[in-house]
């Protein structure tokens, strides 16, 4: 009888949704396709390990008077569900679910129970001559930092300032050691916040953790060192990438969270107006000469470029790219990782890619003559040649690449277009609310009162969902300067930016601040945040 017993539950644990909802109706089980975890207390969450709730995938979900409503995706299991009852001293009624909402929902219970660093800081300050080999001890592979239930108050500590900055949708996060403290500020959409305030103490068992994680040498602290970390939080992949750098008050240290399923967009989620998307679909569908996308660090040119590498990848074409670094995987395109340590730079990787029948070449920037001359060969011999560069506006590119050393008419002859962008933050969609703004405001970017009256401007009030901000998210704003005839023939004449942008906005081109504008006139984004970014 056991041995039958153990095979319909071993037979159970292979059914899909359909034959659960069956089984779940023969047993008298609700079946709930979609859980909504209400009120389960801490207290009852910290009774099970996230190890065995996974295990054997069940989950707690709600009180109902003195009995305890659970979540499981395996009913036939008894021998689980009377374990389950001695564990939680309670009576236990099952509902079934399917397997992924049972372990979406233990990933979101386990997250929001995790302590805060302030707690674990204080467990630390109890701790005032504690064993630094304990604290500080190796952990390989982590394979969910929500399962490691480790004692060490660093490593708990180290794994919450993850957790945490990644519950917060942040980008970065900064470990500044200062004289009598050590600041933890998190990037989120693309604003540093000081998040806590840890004693001066604690730096040197911060930083050798990460270290460790990052299979760095926690002995050199000398100098600068780059490293990468692998991990999952609940049911995220996230790399991050890790500089450490020594400062007069010891070493400071910035890591780069990339969230593997979030980095990626399509051009039609980037924040282009109808009318720019278009002009870019043309684009990036030519036969030939080199589309430059410009700004400075952080305002999502690799993004772009990725977005219009998707819309035009198809088997007949043949796409190559070389990057600094390969920051997303894309599928049927070949990507190639710079590395100067043994020769394989820009320059000469394009040289190479050149040789493999190339269709469509991705440049991750141009740095140098040497880049920019290989660049506009390859575009002037029939390949779509994609690049960024670190200007101010879309003209300043013609003004950088002569101040290269690239002779006007090459540049005249080779790039098609160049755009310039910027990431803005937008409004709370949880808090925004109508505002009337002041005159000065207004008048400060360049919007004239006949413009305003017809439209409503809006602003975030603050709210949990947007960390009292009043902003969630970021979209882009964009200007695109089409190399047409009247435009190379003022680049042979004249390499000033200015020039060429006032001909460029007299033949149409929209600036970022007029598109910063559309946005804010849409109800998308603040005139505070266009006058921030978009500063002249």
């Amino acid at each position: 009888m056991a041995e039958q017993q153990d095979q319909s539950i071993e037979e159970i644990t292979q059914v899909d949704t359909p034959d659960l909802r069956e089984v779940s109706a023969r047993l008298g089980i609700p079946f709930e396709e979609h859980l909504k975890p209400d009120g389960v207390e801490s207290a009852l969450v910290s009774k099970i390990p996230i190890g065995v709730a996974k295990r054997y995938k069940f989950v707690p979900i709600r009180h109902t008077g003195d009995t305890i409503v659970v979540a499981t995706a395996h009913p036939l299991d008894l021998q689980t569900l009377d374990e389950l009852r001695f564990m939680l001293k309670q009576k236990v009624r099952l509902v079934a679910a399917p397997e992924q909402e049972i372990l979406r929902v233990i990933n979101l219970l386990y997250d929001q129970e995790a302590d805060n660093p302030q707690q674990v800081v204080q467990g630390l300050a109890g701790e005032e001559h504690t064993d630094e080999d304990r604290l500080l001890h190796e952990l390989e592979d982590v394979e969910d930092l929500l399962d490691d239930a480790s004692e060490a108050p660093v490593i708990k500590l180290v794994n919450l300032f993850f957790s945490q900055a990644i519950r917060a949708r942040a980008s970065d996060i900064h470990i500044e050691p200062y004289q009598k403290e050590v600041n933890v500020r998190y990037r989120i959409d693309g604003v540093l916040y000081n998040m806590h305030t840890l004693p001066r103490r604690f730096h040197s068992a911060i930083t050798s953790r990460v270290k460790i994680m990052a299979k760095l040498d926690i002995a050199e602290k000398r100098l600068p060192q780059d490293g990468r970390i692998m991990i999952k939080i609940a049911d995220k992949d996230v790399d991050i990438r890790v500089s450490v750098i020594p400062t007069t008050f010891g070493e400071r240290i910035v890591l780069r969270l990339l969230d593997k399923r979030s980095i990626f967009f399509s051009l039609e989620e980037i924040g282009l107006s109808h009318d720019k998307l278009t002009i870019v679909n043309r684009l990036i569908r030519g036969a030939n000469g080199i589309i430059l996308v410009t700004g400075p660090t952080g305002s999502g040119k690799t993004t772009t470029l990725y977005a219009s590498l998707d819309k035009i990848n198809s088997p007949d074409k043949n796409i190559i790219t070389i990057e600094d670094p390969v920051e997303y995987q894309l599928p049927g395109i070949g990507q190639i990782h710079v590395n100067p340590k043994i020769g394989l730079t820009f320059a000469n990787g394009l040289r190479s890619i050149v040789r493999q029948d190339p269709d469509v070449i991705l440049v991750g920037e141009v740095r140098d003559l040497e880049t920019a001359e290989i660049s506009i060969h390859a575009a002037l011999t029939g390949h779509l040649v994609f690049s960024t560069l670190h200007t101010n506006d879309a003209p300043g590119a013609v003004t950088r690449l002569i101040d290269m050393g690239i002779e006007p008419f090459l540049v005249a002859s080779s790039v098609v277009a160049i755009m310039a962008q910027r990431l803005v933050r937008v409004i709370c969609p949880s808090c925004k609310e109508p505002y009337k703004p002041e005159r000065t405001l207004l008048k400060e970017l360049g919007l004239a009162p006949a413009r305003t009256d017809k439209h409503t401007f809006y602003r975030g009030t603050g709210c949990p969902q947007c960390l009292n901000t009043g902003y969630r998210g970021r979209t882009g704003i964009y200007e695109i300067l089409l190399v047409d005839d009247a435009i190379r023939s003022l680049m042979l004449k004249t390499s000033d930016s200015t020039t060429i942008k006032q001909e460029g906005v007299a033949r149409g081109m929209t600036t970022l601040r007029d598109d910063g504008i559309r946005k804010v006139l849409e109800g998308i984004t603040t005139i505070e945040e266009i006058l921030r970014v978009t500063q002249q």
